[in-house]
């Protein structure tokens, strides 16, 4: 039996959207289930993201610690930031966040996932990525405002990343994730085996 998520779309017989955000907006349609019966689902709509799983050549990865509202903590990330343009290309996404949040630019770099992070109730797709082979990128930096005013950034040893996940002591989705396939990946056929940086990515098609 191959596992594997497959795409499908069941029929809509009315969609509307109550509420438009800055960036994302909350969408509500009527959906025929199996039974022929109609649900109302009500969904966050989002243009996308990219995360940065940096690893240095100390086995270190690039995080920050940043306040976000919503949950009331100040979480350790890894960089990540949204697709803001249409058919944008991740890659070049995922090295601008780099660039903005951490000063750092790499040459290597792998699709290391992709996820839906609340499927349930938000189309957010995001692909992260890994890069290695790391130095100070050129140039000023990027200047920050906001909540990113506040940021701390900090290189940490995988291992200690993965105890503190375990643990139930770090918890933003992309780092979780980054840092359990990271380790998935060098304990089984390693990161050559990785898809390249360009991977086809249905859930947010872009241009080459």
């Amino acid at each position: 039996m191959t596992i594997k998520d497959t795409a499908e779309e069941w029929q809509v017989t009315a969609s509307e959207t109550p509420f438009v955000g800055n960036k994302t907006s909350v969408r509500t349609d009527d959906v025929v289930m199996p039974d022929g019966s109609v649900a109302r689902r009500d969904y966050q709509v989002h243009p996308g993201s990219v995360a940065v799983l940096a690893l240095d050549d100390e086995n270190r990865v690039l995080v920050l610690r940043q306040y976000r509202h919503p949950v009331r903590h100040k979480l350790w990330e890894i960089p990540a930031g949204l697709l803001d343009v249409p058919g944008e290309n991740p890659l070049g996404a995922a090295q601008r966040e780099l660039y903005e949040e951490a000063h750092v630019k790499a040459e290597d770099w792998r699709v290391l996932t992709d996820v839906y992070t609340t499927p349930g109730g938000c189309d957010e797709a995001v692909r992260v990525f890994l890069a290695r082979d790391l130095s100070e990128a050129e140039g000023e930096r990027f200047e920050v405002a906001e909540e990113e005013s506040d940021m701390e950034l900090a290189r940490v040893p995988l291992a200690d990343l993965v105890r503190g996940v375990l643990a139930g002591e770090l918890h933003n989705n992309c780092l979780v994730v980054g840092v359990l396939s990271l380790t998935a990946a060098l304990r089984g056929d390693g990161v050559d085996s990785l898809r390249p940086a360009d991977a086809p990515w249905p859930a947010r098609p872009f241009e080459a």
